[in-house]
């Protein structure tokens, strides 16, 4: 996930909480969330897969 789309993410927070969002924000801000989800989701599994296990 790119840094642009992070910084999205923590702008639309951040207005969520002062001023709330308007219907179509809150849906790309779930878009965005599961996006990011999906990304740590796959890091971990990435790094899981490559981990060996020495006796």
């Amino acid at each position: 996930m790119d840094k642009l789309k992070i910084n999205r993410i923590n702008e639309l927070a951040r207005k969520k909480k002062s001023e709330g969002l308007t219907p179509y924000e809150t849906a790309e801000q779930a878009v965005l969330r599961e996006e990011y989800l999906k990304s740590i989701r796959k890091n971990l599994k990435d790094q899981l897969d490559n981990i060996e296990i020495v006796d």
